[in-house]
């Protein structure tokens, strides 16, 4: 038999707690009346028995070993759905399985992915012998249409940040963010969802009932972002519009911000792809992003090869949460065949598609700690540089080196080696534990002469800059602060 499961490999799988639940409670309730495998051991496939009279037909396919194909009848929206998931459960626990020939179904859909795949790997072999990609086909007309009611919706955003600028904040009242809510609404019929959770930022800044000093603070910088992004984004899709074959833009986050979803194929198209890479995950976050109604799982990667400061993020809407599968932090090295880049300044995403693991060592972590930025200095330098751009990350993620973290005042610093300080901030991101708390509870020398990640904040009133430590990375391990 070709796959040999475990439990623990299968909970890996899993959506949710529920969901591995569910799964082997099938099992235990014996709801598989028929079990069966393939002569080679790479499909599982059986019945199960449902809330009707007909019982699900449910498979795994483990064609490929490392990504298994999970299919069913039921109507669930999570994947793998409890059914293939008790699929998998009856073959780690032991069950007996009757051998049996493929399904005729999946024998036709193996097929045409491997067709797929074969057609994937004859573009890859002509890229690489220097052939151009093949470009995918647009229609002109509709774009140009979808770009045009996309200028409307700036337009509509443009009078209302305006208004609100004219007026003044301080005269504001629940019936002007009511309107605001009216109007995030009809924005979404402009194909520009990122624009649309821009404003929702703003109104659920108007919404806070406290610190109103603060609160105005933030409202105007974001007031800013949205005049920076009706001002940029207009102007970009005039050009488009007149120029259909204009690239798109690939420098910066434009096109996300308007609300593009960027494609796989778009970015090799593009070349924001490289061949392989070594990533070691710094640091991860489980977030609420209310403008976007989604939960967000957060990661930032070391990259092995050049230092640089990867990010990448698990979305998951509130409406399919459950159906999706949340995102761990991870501590292995992951090998990537193929990493690809979205548009971006400091901290471009990155995703892939098929990867392996290989457990860090020593030399891993002081491969990281030798990319660390050393002259505090630069590092602020470069991070003004990266906000002065009122549609850039608010919030850049920078590897520092240290001499020392100490307490200085009624506060903590990190120090250079020319002994720069570096004011250490808890109010990026609000955390159940308060880093500087766990900072006695380490080894005095991983306080000294070490390496950092830290998240930027940038005070507007005193133009002060601060960071989080978000975790320290030592010569034998990575110490995790963001939980």
């Amino acid at each position: 038999m070709v796959i040999s499961l475990t439990e623990s490999y299968i909970d890996s799988l899993a959506p949710n707690a529920g969901a591995m639940k569910n799964g082997r409670d099938l099992v235990k309730k014996n709801s598989f009346p028929v079990l069966r495998i393939t002569a080679d051991g790479t499909l599982l496939f059986g019945e199960c028995k449902g809330s009707g009279k007909d019982p699900y037909r449910c498979s795994v396919d483990f064609i490929q070993p490392n990504s298994p194909l999970s299919r069913c009848s039921c109507p669930s929206r999570q994947f793998p759905c409890k059914h293939t998931l008790g699929l998998m459960y009856a073959c780690a626990m032991g069950k007996p399985f009757e051998q049996a020939e493929m399904p005729p179904d999946i024998a036709e859909k193996r097929d045409k992915s491997e067709k797929r795949e074969e057609k994937k790997k004859e573009a890859e072999a002509a890229a690489a012998n220097g052939a151009s990609p093949a470009k995918r086909k647009v229609n002109r007309s509709t774009l140009t249409k979808k770009m045009k009611a996309q200028l409307d919706g700036l337009t509509l955003l443009e009078k209302l940040v305006l208004q609100t600028v004219q007026s003044g904040l301080g005269s504001l009242n629940k019936k002007s963010v009511q309107l605001f809510e009216e109007q995030a609404k009809e924005l979404g019929n402009y194909y520009i969802p990122g624009v649309q959770a821009e404003l929702r930022r703003l109104i659920g800044l108007l919404n806070e009932e406290e610190n109103k000093e603060e609160v105005y603070t933030q409202a105007i910088q974001q007031l800013i972002r949205l005049h920076s992004l009706v001002k940029k984004g207009r102007s970009y899709l005039e050009r488009r519009i007149a120029d259909p074959d204009m690239p798109m833009e690939t420098e910066t986050a434009l096109e996300e911000l308007l609300g593009h979803a960027w494609q796989l194929a778009e970015l090799k198209e593009y070349g924001r792809t490289k061949p392989s890479a070594e990533l070691l995950q710094l640091s991860f976050l489980s977030y609420t992003d209310q403008a976007k109604g989604e939960y967000a799982d957060a990661g930032w990667w070391a990259d092995l090869q050049d230092g640089t400061i990867h990010a990448t993020r698990h979305l998951r809407p509130f409406r399919a949460a459950k159906a999706i599968k949340e995102e761990d932090t991870v501590h292995a090295v992951v090998q990537t065949e193929e990493l690809f880049q979205y548009p971006g300044e400091l901290n471009a995403r990155v995703r892939w598609e098929k990867n392996s693991y290989r457990d860090p060592n020593s030399q891993d972590y002081k491969t990281v700690k030798q990319f660390a930025a050393a002259s505090y200095p630069d590092v602020i330098k470069q991070v003004k540089t990266v906000i002065k751009n009122p549609l850039a990350d608010r919030n850049p993620v920078v590897l520092i080196a240290f001499t020392a973290l100490e307490r200085a005042g009624d506060g903590l610093v990190f120090r250079d080696a020319q002994g720069k300080p570096l004011p250490v901030s808890a109010n990026v991101i609000e955390t159940p534990v308060r880093a500087e708390s766990l900072f006695p509870l380490l080894p005095a020398e991983e306080l000294e002469n070490q390496a950092a990640l830290v998240m930027f904040q940038h005070d507007a009133d005193s133009g002060r800059l601060s960071v989080q430590p978000m975790s320290i990375i030592t010569d034998s391990r990575i110490v995790r602060l963001l939980y």
